[in-house]
């Protein structure tokens, strides 16, 4: 069996069951977490511990945080409260986060810098796919980088060659954020990751799910790759018209090629809590309460929702051959 790097150490692919692909446990600013609203560190993590506890009822097995570098990633949280929740998996990634400029930190170190030499941020994903993130032991399971509105700016290009050379390097899928709608970012996500080599099929175009246009889905899924119907929950697109994006491409055959997920955490502080605790339908038990329901009513087969939630996905993280 292919293992799989999870919080509490590696995993048999068999063990992941239903696996939400595109999620976030906490996305914080570490410089003013504690200091632009009240941060209580114990009840935070009793909360996620809670979600996670609900989440395995609601028959989850496997949750993809895809918190990396700018969007406050800290480990040592996210595995202490992994130990709390023994029957659920974690998978935590490596990578960067950025609409534009890199982080300050590799700014002045690499290739045609000032300071030169090889590219830093290969560097840090392969140390932290191969050894653990920092001193914590945890070693990530998939690479994550993010086109936005602004497009691929000198940084974001940077940020995905770089993705895509530890990618290389260590045989890790890789998995993107896009704006929405995502149009043509995921195709020029593609375009790059191509041109560095990489296997379209070891790679998820997240958030393709942020518009219904059938043939920009696929576009992607032609080019080879995996593509995120992840932000249900979300509002902008009613979760009928996002089922039935889903119904025309699994009537296509297409199931094999799609992940499902709502990008939901426990607490992001780009916004206030009121407004969050206003979005009831994004939380991370959509999927199996709500979602699943209107799917298997529009016609999905029991055999299309296994492969996009437990054999897809399965296949992305061990990096073999379709179940």
């Amino acid at each position: 069996m292919t293992q799989v790097n999870t919080v509490r150490g590696p995993v048999d692919g068999s063990a992941l069951g239903a696996t939400l692909m595109h999620e976030h446990i906490f996305v914080l600013s570490p410089e003013i977490e504690k200091t632009a609203e009240e941060w209580d560190e114990e009840a935070e993590q009793a909360g996620a511990v809670a979600k996670l506890q609900e989440l395995k009822r609601q028959g989850i097995d496997t949750l993809v945080d895809l918190t990396v570098i700018g969007l406050g990633r800290y480990i040592p949280r996210i595995k202490a409260i992994a130990d709390l929740v023994p029957d659920i998996n974690i998978v935590v990634a490596t990578g960067v986060y950025t609409y534009n400029e890199i982080p300050m930190f590799f700014h002045f170190r690499g290739p045609g810098t000032v300071m030169g030499g090889s590219e830093p941020m290969v560097e840090m994903s392969i140390r932290e796919i191969r050894e653990g993130i920092a001193d914590t032991g945890v070693r990530a399971g998939i690479l994550k980088c993010a086109t936005d509105q602004p497009g691929v700016t000198p940084g974001v290009e940077r940020v995905l060659r770089a993705v895509a050379q530890a990618h290389r390097a260590t045989g890790l899928p890789i998995t993107t954020h896009t704006p929405r709608p995502p149009e043509p970012w995921g195709l020029e996500q593609q375009r790059i990751f191509k041109e560095e080599g990489v296997d379209l099929s070891r790679v998820v175009i997240g958030h393709s799910g942020g518009t219904v246009n059938t043939d920009y889905h696929l576009e992607l899924i032609e080019n080879g790759s995996f593509i995120g119907f992840d932000h249900f929950g979300m509002s902008g697109i009613t979760l009928e018209d996002r089922v039935d994006a889903v119904v025309r491409l699994c009537d296509r055959g297409y199931a094999e090629r799609i992940v499902l997920s709502h990008d939901a955490m426990c607490f992001v502080d780009w916004f206030p809590r009121s407004m969050m605790a206003a979005l009831r339908d994004w939380r991370w038990t959509y999927i199996s309460t709500d979602v699943l329901p209107v799917m298997r009513e529009r016609g999905v087969s029991e055999s299309d929702i296994e492969r996009m939630l437990v054999k897809n996905p399965r296949t992305i993280l061990e990096g073999g051959e379709p179940y």
